[in-house]
């Protein structure tokens, strides 16, 4: 099982699994850090204005996946946007790097991500790409 990630761990865990082959200083990983939350912001954009930044939030994830990896992206973005998980989810599914399961975040053991929901306007979206 994974570690232990909560709110308190968070800057060591993701320093611990970041792997920024081309990062020449603190700043780059924490403008890598900062990704979730535009990525926060551009989905809180989606549910009141029903403006979808679809590319750009692929993108941020993208990056994201590059930088830590697709396990630990998941498990970051489940720790941050967990109200916001039904949205991200579909780009998670698209990019095929969402697990079943993720383990250990916060005081869930494990969280089936099978039963989290997803957007269907989003799903949609998604498609046309």
């Amino acid at each position: 099982m994974d570690e232990q990630l909560t709110e308190a761990n968070f800057l060591l865990y993701c320093a611990k699994h970041y792997d920024g082959r081309h990062c020449s200083s603190t700043e780059e990983f924490y403008t890598d850090i900062n990704r979730i939350r535009y990525i926060k912001k551009l989905l809180t954009r989606y549910e009141r204005n029903d403006d979808l930044k679809e590319r750009l939030i692929l993108n941020h994830i993208i990056i994201l996946n590059n930088v830590f990896g697709p396990a630990v992206t998941c498990r970051i973005l489940y720790l941050k946007l967990k109200k916001k998980f039904h949205l991200i989810k579909p780009f998670l599914v698209m990019l095929n790097i969402l697990p079943e399961r993720l383990f250990n975040i916060n005081n869930e053991k494990i969280i089936d991500t099978n039963l989290i929901t997803m957007d269907q306007t989003i799903i949609n979206r998604l498609r046309k790409i």
